[in-house]
């Protein structure tokens, strides 16, 4: 049979509705969810498979071994049939109708199958509750019997509300759970939930307690208790209490040269503290900590059900022995450094992501920055990455910045990366065959020659982004300015070559001391020597009038990007009024980077016939007669 696969469904349970894709196929059934969070199901444990209606929308239940039950949502009506056909060819077994009670009594009988309570009114369904989230049950009075569920801090994160309690009232007449006159029929119904659900003392009692424990997200030092089905964070303000099945993933992540260890627990859905949502807790250990720890487990359930995954105790350093009890409980993977070794051969890279300074852990599937504010991003996500110059103030660059673009338009800037790390960090990624833009400039010039020249102070890096952005057009302005700059100042380089043979004698050398100080504050100090050389004293007083802009000199030539701009720009102004000076050319800037050779083209043919009609009328510019303006001479440009 082939595979069926239905889109937006969503996995119902304790953590919340999570919406994602669900995949039939002939060795079972696979749910993802859009954050990454994975729900398997062989086909050898399938029990049963039920469909029902609900509002607005079809419900599978798919029954597992033992006894858990899972319930995905959201198939159409038009799905009913091919989901049934796929189910029977894949796993020989038929979904069984199901239909939901809507008469709205709330009176009826109470099946117990595996670990699921179903109230039914006659023969519908009513609701129906997991045992596994049960936490606590007791009598009240005579015929009331309470069940107490735990309180999940991931379930309020995508839920307004979240189940806490159920009270169910059994009266002495029950003839489903029959009593006596010492144990009435309400004790009956409670020792039934309590033997199926594994509560009281023995189920409230932690398998193991970690004191102390310093977590930089949410921040705090918490006490972390690992139970049967959920772990628990208990601090002096703040008490999580997060089910397993809301775990994706644990990492375990070495800081670079520091005595510390990470270790993230990753959750799908986040837990939340006021109107924070948090979807890493982010733990730190001391790295060269050891402990000794006894799990609180009796050795039939060690051996029925976690024989493969946990010991009865541990030795070893603490990060290890919390990962390896966390991942036997929960049954995440786990993931650790990949290849990566940066210069000082650590794992990670010192960078700052925002206003935060931290690490950056380049994986084998993502990358990821901490501790604050954890930020994970897969490789599938990624549209793009680049290097960048570092954007400081001066001339010396030894640092640069990693840009990473996803597919949603999302993007995050990695600052102040050491230059030493450019090689390593520049081949870890060309390896995982992720785009990097600008590819040329990053291996052969550009970024890459900044970051490995030794000689940091002989680049201008605002000098050098022009220039590898347009090769063609910034050589040809440099040349028209320094030609302008010596001519323009050559009555001046008269003078001073006169002055500074008539300074040798001594009677010129006192004013030439003197008048540079008075022109320090208004001059920069190299005019202001050549203008203290005239011997004149009125020379320091009078400035000479600036130089005015040749109106006979040609109108300099207009690069590709320009005559793209100029077409361009009073189409982008029209389609979104109001945008800003600045955001019309960054727009305008980033259509022209996504653009095709063969896109640029038309314009790149405009600029090289204007570029021709430039030389060509600079050349007969330059050959005319010197012009006289006021008095001054100018040569051309």
């Amino acid at each position: 049979m082939a595979d069926h696969r239905f889109s937006n469904i969503l996995l119902v349970g304790r953590g919340g509705s999570n919406s994602g894709d669900l995949r039939v196929h002939p060795g079972g059934i696979k749910w993802t969810s859009k954050g990454g969070k994975a729900v398997e199901v062989d086909k050898s444990d399938i029990d049963g498979v039920t469909w029902m209606k609900v509002p607005k929308t079809y419900q599978l239940g798919v029954r597992i071994k033992d006894g858990l039950l899972y319930k995905f949502t959201g198939f159409r009506e038009q799905d009913v049939s091919s989901l049934t056909s796929s189910i029977q060819g894949n796993f020989g077994k038929t979904p069984e109708e199901k239909q939901l009670s809507i008469s709205g009594h709330n009176w009826g009988e109470v099946d117990l199958d595996g670990n699921m309570l179903t109230f039914l009114v006659g023969s519908k369904q009513a609701f129906e509750v997991s045992l596994a989230d049960v936490s606590q049950t007791q009598v009240q009075g005579k015929n009331d019997v309470m069940l107490t569920f735990h309180m999940d801090d991931t379930a309020t994160a995508n839920e307004k509300d979240s189940l806490m309690e159920i009270s169910f009232y059994v009266p002495n007449t029950n003839t489903q759970y029959v009593g006596d006159e010492t144990r009435p029929s309400a004790q009956v119904f409670h020792e039934k939930i309590q033997s199926m659900a594994d509560v009281g003392a023995s189920g409230e009692e932690a398998v193991a307690t970690f004191d102390g424990i310093a977590v930089l997200t949410p921040r705090g030092r918490y006490s972390v208790e690992l139970h049967i089905s959920f772990f628990r964070l208990q601090g002096q303000a703040n008490d999580f209490k997060i089910q397993y099945s809301s775990v994706v993933r644990l990492f375990l992540l070495p800081k670079s040269n520091q005595p510390h260890t990470f270790v993230v627990v990753t959750l799908d859905p986040p837990i939340r503290k006021g109107q924070t949502l948090y979807p890493h807790i982010v733990l730190q250990f001391e790295t060269d900590f050891v402990v000794e720890s006894t799990l609180s487990m009796s050795e039939d359930l060690l051996n029925n059900k976690y024989k493969e995954k946990l010991q009865l105790s541990y030795k070893g350093l603490i990060h290890e022995v919390f990962t390896t009890i966390l991942r036997g409980l929960s049954g995440a993977k786990v993931t650790r450094p990949g290849k990566f070794r940066s210069r000082q051969n650590g794992y990670a890279v010192k960078s700052s992501l925002k206003a935060e300074d931290g690490v950056l852990f380049p994986l084998e599937k993502g990358f990821f920055f901490l501790p604050k504010p954890p930020t994970l991003i897969l490789n599938d996500e990624i549209d793009f990455v680049e290097f960048e110059r570092h954007g400081a103030g001066g001339t010396s660059m030894h640092y640069f910045d990693l840009v990473v673009k996803l597919k949603n338009d999302q993007e995050h800037v990695f600052r102040n990366i050491q230059k030493n790390e450019y090689d390593g960090l520049f081949d870890f990624i060309s390896k995982k065959e992720l785009k990097i833009l600008h590819i040329n400039q990053a291996t052969e010039g550009g970024v890459a020659s900044v970051l490995r020249s030794e000689d940091d102070d002989a680049v201008d890096p605002h000098l050098e982004r022009i220039r590898n952005s347009n090769a063609d057009e910034s050589d040809e302005e440099d040349e028209d300015f320094v030609a302008e700059k010596d001519d323009g100042g050559s009555p001046t380089d008269d003078s001073g070559e006169d002055d500074s043979d008539a300074s040798d004698s001594g009677g010129e050398k006192e004013p030439v001391k003197k008048e540079p100080k008075k022109e320090a504050s208004t001059s920069k100090p190299s005019s202001a020597k050549k203008r203290t050389k005239d011997g004149d004293e009125d020379g320091p007083k009078k400035r000479k009038p600036k130089k005015k802009k040749d109106p006979n000199a040609p109108k300099k030539a207009l690069s590709g990007f320009m005559f793209f701009s100029n077409s361009e720009r009073d189409n982008l102004r029209k389609s979104n009024p109001g945008m800003a000076f600045t955001d019309v050319g960054r727009a305008l800037g980033e259509r022209w980077r996504s653009m095709t050779a063969e896109e640029k083209e038309p314009f790149e043919a405009k600029a090289r016939v204007d570029q021709k009609r430039y030389k060509e009328a600079m050349a007969d510019y330059k050959s005319a007669p010197m012009i006289v303006d006021s008095g001054h001479e100018s040569d051309s440009e």
